[in-house]
């Protein structure tokens, strides 16, 4: 797939939207890429990761035993991306504001495991959920999104393979240029509310 071809899924799916918005970074951005829309459609998710799967390479082909996702966001991306792998899918979520393997969830020492995004933006949320699974036991080998925002900068501390790298502009909070101010600012995904 080509990346208007991935882009054309979005679209098809209402998941890349224009406005004001708040990321779960704190960052504001002109774009936003839902991928709660573009995942509720099975065919789509499985045909999105296996593209991706297919960019991966041999050696973390043939290591990876088990992918684990953050929650809410990487849950759906990270069970696709198992399934195309053939490997069991886990995933990290924050019950007291730091990720942790919960809900019978466990690595063997020393597994090898690819770390599943959704969409990367500075790679914080990634390393978070790459140290919970070292934490764990687990050895990261290799980390892939499928949307990766920050024009190829974020830095997860593994090597990250997107099915799409897009530049989108972010701003800090006050940085923001007057005509993007002019528009209510929202924080769409799991953690909604408006500015």
């Amino acid at each position: 797939m080509t990346d208007d071809e991935v882009l054309a899924e979005f679209r098809a799916a209402k998941a890349l939207l224009d406005g004001h918005f708040i990321l779960s970074s704190g960052l504001r951005s002109p774009t936003y890429l839902q991928c709660a829309r573009v995942l509720m459609d099975p065919r789509r998710a499985q045909r999105l990761c296996v593209e991706l799967a297919s960019r991966l390479t041999p050696p973390v082909h043939a290591g990876v035993t088990a992918v684990v996702s953050p929650a809410m966001g990487g849950v759906i991306a990270g069970y696709e991306m198992a399934r195309a792998f053939g490997v069991e899918a886990m995933f990290v979520e924050r019950p007291t504001g730091t990720f942790e393997l919960r809900r019978g969830f466990a690595l063997t020492p020393g597994q090898k495991v690819l770390m599943m995004e959704d969409v990367v933006t500075t790679g914080l949320s990634s390393r978070e959920a790459i140290k919970a699974i070292e934490e764990a036991g687990g050895r990261v080998i290799a980390a892939a999104c499928l949307v990766d925002r920050s024009g190829g900068k974020a830095d997860v501390g593994v090597p990250l393979t997107a099915l799409v790298t897009l530049n989108v502009p972010v701003y800090q909070p006050e940085e923001v240029p007057p005509e993007l101010a002019a528009i209510p600012a929202i924080k769409p995904g799991s953690r909604a509310a408006v500015a």
